[in-house]
């Protein structure tokens, strides 16, 4: 089940959470690592979006659907997930877990 603690502006999902919402087409999913990390594997169908560059580009985020932020364990898709709200965002969501979850739980990466 979602989490949502009232002090964040995002939901924390798990990865079969976030598993089902990306079965919907009004979800983007965007991952924050650094391009090596993300050429390396990630979750399919994500755009990259660096951590230090998603407020910068903050016009690149649909405001019409969810947004799952990915990223290596978790930790910076949250900070992310924090400058999305600060940018007007509010339908955001945070993988906990990140990609190494997403992995683990024998979900495919695309590379």
């Amino acid at each position: 089940m979602p989490t949502k603690d009232p002090q964040e502006p995002f939901t924390r999902i798990s990865v079969d959470e976030g598993k089902e919402l990306m079965t919907s087409d009004n979800v983007a999913v965007i991952d924050v690592r650094e391009p090596h990390e993300y050429n390396a594997g990630h979750v399919p169908n994500a755009t990259l979006i660096p951590v230090a560059t998603v407020f910068a580009r903050k016009d690149e985020l649909p405001r019409d659907k969810d947004v799952i932020f990915v990223c290596g364990v978790g930790q910076r898709s949250a900070l992310a997930c924090e400058m999305a709200a600060a940018a007007g965002l509010t339908r955001l969501f945070n993988l906990e877990g990140g990609t190494e979850a997403w992995i683990k739980s024998g979900n495919p990466v695309e590379k």
